[in-house]
């Protein structure tokens, strides 16, 4: 059995590959450089260096495997995210279709069934579509918000605030992306599941804001204050940093098109998932956070 993994050093990504090396396969993980791959993985894994944008590429790389983990690696920021996805997505379904892949696990995100009105997401809902249509067995995992969506924050965490567009007390999954790989590589070994699939990745509880900085109050043992903007805010903020308008309404629209959005996938057994915000906050964020405060701090002067 041949599996193929996009994005093997990503937050996911990286998991996927280590569970299926620990399981007794050879991955064929596709990325632009093999270097950032720690050695002892790069040892044992099939690499193929290109562009998950490059047709020729991509459906070089997958021909004949048996299954692949697919991830839209579009940034936010690019000029036309959504229609960047839809191409990518383009790409990556041609070379299931025509390298005969059979199973595939795909990484989406809670509001892809809106299909229209998500902002960036819309790029996954397309890409959905497009796997759905190449006749492989195909699973989509809706995740909710990743825990490490945080990492981007620790300048404001640092400085005690947490910032939202989002109404402070709605409840949405967040999610560990370490569990989201856990199901991603259990799916890719498992062969009895068929058709189209699609399963959520809730985490193991739905939270608000407000209780988000109540949580990283403790773990972090710092005073972290919820600091509510509007969507007009960050539409500035990110014009003000040079992005281009689609882009702006990618970002903004992943909050305001799915703020009353209630997910397709109801919380269950399947959808939960264990690592929770405080003890991930506690292992990474804290850390993190220390270091940031030690490089922050005034230097000695040595005159």
């Amino acid at each position: 059995m041949t599996v193929v993994v996009t994005t093997p050093t990503g937050q996911v990504g990286s998991r996927v590959v280590r569970l299926l090396l620990q399981a007794g396969a050879r991955p064929r993980v596709l990325l632009r450089d093999p270097a950032r791959l720690k050695p002892d993985v790069r040892a044992r894994v099939d690499a193929r260096r290109g562009d998950l944008t490059d047709a020729g590429f991509v459906r070089e790389a997958m021909a004949g495997a048996t299954a692949a983990f697919l991830v839209d690696p579009t940034p936010h920021t690019v000029q036309d995210p959504v229609d960047t996805s839809r191409r990518t997505g383009a790409v990556m379904a041609a070379a299931v279709r025509e390298g005969g892949v059979r199973r595939v696990v795909f990484i989406s995100s809670v509001g892809a069934e809106m299909r229209h009105g998500a902002g960036h997401i819309d790029g996954l809902a397309a890409i959905e579509e497009q796997l759905d249509a190449t006749g492989a067995d195909v699973l989509h995992l809706r995740c909710g918000y990743f825990f490490t969506n945080l990492l981007a924050a620790l300048d404001d965490l640092a400085a005690g605030r947490l910032t939202t567009s989002d109404g402070p007390d709605r409840t949405l999954p967040w999610v560990d992306p370490r569990d989201i790989g856990d199901i991603a590589a259990a799916r890719l070994l498992n062969d009895t599941w068929h058709g189209r699939t699609v399963q959520g990745v809730h985490g193991p509880e739905h939270l608000s804001w407000r209780r988000v900085a109540e949580i990283l109050t403790v773990a972090l043992d710092r005073d972290i204050r919820l600091r509510v903007v509007s969507d007009d805010d960050i539409r500035h903020t990110l014009t003000a940093a040079g992005l281009p308008p689609r882009a702006v309404a990618g970002i903004v629209g992943m909050t305001a098109g799915t703020r009353t959005l209630t997910p397709e996938q109801p919380r269950d057994e399947d959808t939960t998932t264990p690592t929770t915000l405080a003890s991930w906050a506690h292992a990474h964020l804290r850390p993190l956070l220390a270091a940031h405060r030690i490089e922050s701090a005034p230097r000695p002067s040595t005159r």
